[in-house]
């Protein structure tokens, strides 16, 4: 990491669920909190408690030096809603096969 710049994991114990438009796209109570200096806690949730079934995949890559390279997934209305690290870097590898959104609940 560079100076000043942190980020942790850690297994959470929230109820965190996705819903768009009345639908649930994920729902886990086993997620894990990513901390980044600088952006709001993101939780990031297994791959299999996501409806991937719902999501298509984006041509979107973005690159993060701290976290790795990033793939997108998308509805029909909301392109490049999901994110994941198919191969994060040594520091979040916890966060391997797991899917982040933008906007979840915590319940």
């Amino acid at each position: 990491m560079t100076q000043g710049h942190t980020i942790t994991v850690e297994q959470g114990d929230e109820r965190v669920r996705v819903v768009r438009a009345g639908q649930v796209l994920a729902e886990s109570r086993r997620p894990l909190v990513l901390r980044e200096t600088g952006c709001p806690p993101r939780y990031y949730l297994p791959a299999e408690d996501v409806r991937l079934d719902l999501l298509t995949p984006s041509d979107t890559h973005t690159h993060c030096p701290f976290k790795g390279d990033a793939s997108y997934w998308s509805l029909p209305d909301a392109p490049d809603l999901v994110w994941a690290y198919p191969d994060p870097k040594p520091e979040v590898a916890a966060i391997k096969d797991h899917l982040c959104f933008y906007d979840t609940e915590v319940l």
